[in-house]
């Protein structure tokens, strides 16, 4: 089911920047099952709205979801990462 874009989503050109970074070479384990779009769109939706992790609209997926991968992001420097590349995206 398609849902209709909020403000805040990533566009596909930002999109092409980001998806590389968020990429894991896993030999095991099951098969991801959430949209990491999905999951960029949440955490962006958040910070714009400034609302809290349980106030996330219905149609992203679990804010306890969202949440595990802002925080393992954060851990792994992948913001960090992740603004570097758009900022020098900006630039050309």
């Amino acid at each position: 089911m398609e849902r209709r874009a909020y403000p805040s989503d990533v566009n596909d050109s930002e999109w092409e920047i980001i998806e590389p970074l968020l990429r894991e070479n896993k030999l095991r384990g099951r098969k991801r099952e959430t949209d990491l779009r999905e999951i960029v769109n949440a955490i962006f939706y958040l910070l714009e709205e400034g609302c809290q992790w349980r106030a996330l609209p219905h149609d992203f997926p679990n804010w306890s979801t969202v949440r595990t991968y802002f925080d393992k992001w954060n851990r792994q420097k992948i913001w960090y990462r992740i603004n570097q590349q758009l900022r020098e995206e900006l630039k050309r």
